[in-house]
């Protein structure tokens, strides 16, 4: 089964067996809602601890959740520097041209002349658009912006990105 990362815990959080996480998903009210259940890798681990939230809220820039069952901060100390994560039958559906990054992630990037520039290694959140940064087989790295006048088709099942080079975009 494959797991992927939502968040990971940073410290605990007061005496009560709450955790500090620092979120790695788009959707932390879906993910760290109330019964919901994540696989908990601490450090080392190859197998999870399966956790349920007890309680979920924020608190400055983190998630702080408890899990039913850890009531005190000596339960969730061995927790620290942990990821929680989810199964892979557990991501939702997303809208259409929306991607995870794991299906991003690997994707040979071709112009529309047919091209190859590189693969996706890295995806950069900047707040209005993804970047993706392309690494070809030898030379810099591009970074590709994810907006409608770059990127012109995405083919996740054949790890295929076709991309407009407009002008300056690989300089």
């Amino acid at each position: 089964m494959e797991w992927f990362n939502v968040g990971k815990i940073v410290n605990t959080h007061g005496i009560r067996g709450e955790v500090r996480v620092m979120s790695r998903t788009d959707f932390p009210e879906e993910r760290f809602a109330i019964g919901n259940k994540l696989g908990l890798f601490t450090v080392g681990a190859k197998k999870p601890i399966m956790v349920k939230v007890a309680s979920h809220r924020t608190h400055k820039n983190f998630n702080l959740l408890s899990f039913e069952g850890y009531p005190t901060i000596n339960d969730v100390e061995a927790f620290k520097e942990g990821y929680l994560k989810i199964a892979e039958h557990d991501l939702g559906d997303l809208e259409e041209d929306a991607f995870y990054h794991h299906e991003i992630l690997g994707c040979l990037v071709v112009s529309v002349e047919g091209e190859e520039i590189g693969k996706v290694t890295e995806i950069l959140e900047t707040g209005a658009n993804d970047v993706w940064e392309v690494t070809p087989a030898t030379g810099k790295k591009h970074y590709i912006p994810y907006i409608e006048d770059v990127v012109k088709e995405v083919d996740i099942d054949e790890k295929k990105i076709t991309i407009d080079v407009l002008d300056g975009l690989l300089s």
